[in-house]
């Protein structure tokens, strides 16, 4: 069934319990091929992994022992000092991180020459197997390593291949963006409700209507501009609603949002 060989995980927070279910699901593995390591005081997370049936310990070294994929999913600031206490025992292991801002060449430093390393960004909908991923593979990465990853990250959305130069835009766009379309839905809600719709009933109607035409956007491949002028009649009440927004700058707000996002995970690569 396995033939992706035992994953573990450094790090159990929401994205990693997101991943092993995923995982598990989608029967690429069982779990008793996995097993996390999580902070002593991170009890929720812990907790979390146990009800998956996964091995859950609080030290680094056993995970990358027992594993032959191992998932970096600690907080970036602590990403260098569990690589290198972990580096010794590193050898012919392939390393995938989802730490957001750490670069292939910091990943690839504080491992053993023999590590591969592949650089993922995920974003929080995993959580719900509705995630979207990218990857860059590190200089020793194989092909089937990278095979296994995309395996691995269509277990919960989607997944694409990329360069490293492309992931602060993708960053700023993928993974902030769950955040700009939580105000959306809440936004769309909040207009409603002051045109009387209860608010639950708010919150169902404009959290489905985003998912819907995502969905549509995506699996149509029809250009956005085409599907919004088929919903759009003329002198009817979408011309009158899309015409507030651009009149308050919607299109350019948005595009901004993208622009200055990807300005402060350039900084932050840079820092870190």
């Amino acid at each position: 069934m396995n033939k992706i060989g035992k994953i573990g995980f450094l790090g159990g927070g929401r994205i990693a319990q997101a991943m092993a279910k995923g995982f598990i699901s989608a029967g690429l593995t069982k779990a008793e091929a996995l097993i996390a390591s999580v902070h002593p005081a991170d009890t929720l997370s812990l907790e979390s992994f146990q009800q998956l049936g996964v091995e859950t310990i609080v030290k680094n070294d056993p995970v990358v022992n027992n594993s032959d994929i191992v998932f970096v999913s600690v907080k970036p600031q602590v990403v260098p000092e569990v690589l290198t206490e972990v580096k010794p025992i590193s050898d012919n292991k392939l390393f995938i991180s989802v730490a957001m801002g750490i670069t292939i060449k910091t990943l690839e430093q504080n491992l053993s020459p023999k590590a591969r390393v592949i650089r993922v960004m995920p974003n929080t909908p995993a959580v719900v197997q509705s995630g979207c991923s990218v990857f860059v593979r590190g200089a020793k990465a194989t092909e089937q390593d990278a095979k296994n990853t995309q395996a691995l990250l269509e277990a919960i959305g989607t997944c694409e291949e990329v360069g490293e130069y492309l992931l602060d835009p993708i960053t700023a766009l993928s993974g902030s963006g769950p955040a700009y379309v939580f105000v959306m839905i809440e936004a769309l809600a909040d207009g409603a409700v002051r045109m009387g719709l209860p608010r639950d009933m708010a919150y169902r109607l404009a959290s489905q209507t985003v998912l819907g035409s995502g969905h549509l956007v995506r699996d149509s491949k029809e250009h956005p501009g085409v599907l919004k002028d088929n919903v759009t009649s003329p002198a009817g009440s979408t011309a009158a609603g899309l015409k507030h927004l651009e009149d308050k700058g919607f299109r350019s707000t948005v595009a901004g949002a993208v622009e200055e996002a990807t300005l402060r995970c350039r900084q932050i690569s840079g820092a870190a």
